[in-house]
């Protein structure tokens, strides 16, 4: 760390540092606050998909508990055929949001398979979906821990060091400039007594 300069420039300085700090620390916690509230929007959404994903599994558990029959094959009845995801930015941060799920529904006889198939096939896309939505939320909700961390870390900063720095500077050197200026003003006083004095004493 550089050696404090006691000076009226490095006064202006300083204080012209401590403005800027001053400026920057409201938009700060204003970011600061709107992540944390961005944070527990995406926590809400992650709880609401974990609980679509149990509702889901406990509606074809009680509609259809035929589905554990072993004979049934149900495999690659449904599958993902394309997924596009978005990115949103929020404050600087890019945040993933599932757009568009697009689904393969393996084709089957209406005579080879039971009745309830087509119902089984709605569920299947609607869990398949949820589940990627259950990875986006996730996702989201790290991503905003991670930036309201970092602009906690920065609010901090500012608060807790820079400017509680800078003021004690800015006191340090204030009363370092005053008591040169009172010890200049002694000193030009004694300066002109002694003056008065030798003229004076001069014959």
């Amino acid at each position: 760390m550089s050696r404090l300069s006691l000076t009226k420039a490095s006064l202006s300085h300083q204080k012209g540092l401590l403005k800027t700090y001053n400026d920057v620390l409201p938009s700060l916690d204003l970011k600061r606050r709107q992540l944390a509230a961005e944070r527990k929007t995406a926590r809400r959404q992650l709880e609401e998909a974990r609980a679509r994903g149990a509702a889901i599994a406990a509606e074809v558990g009680n509609t259809c508990p035929m589905l554990a029959h072993a004979r049934i094959d149900l495999s690659d009845l449904v599958t993902i055929a394309a997924v596009q995801q978005v990115e949103e930015n929020l404050m600087g941060t890019r945040l993933p949001k599932l757009d568009r799920v697009d689904f393969n529904v393996a084709a089957y006889g209406l005579l080879t398979r039971p009745f309830w198939v087509d119902a089984v096939v709605g569920w299947l896309q609607a869990a398949l979906r949820n589940q990627l939505e259950l990875r986006a939320a996730e996702q989201r909700l790290e991503l905003l821990q991670l930036a309201e961390r970092k602009v906690t870390q920065r609010f901090n900063l500012f608060d807790k060091v820079l400017i509680p720095g800078t003021r004690r500077n800015i006191r340090r050197i204030s009363i370092y400039l005053a008591d040169a200026e009172r010890a200049a003003v002694v000193n030009s006083k004694i300066a002109k007594r002694k003056k008065e004095r030798d003229q004076v004493a001069a014959p």
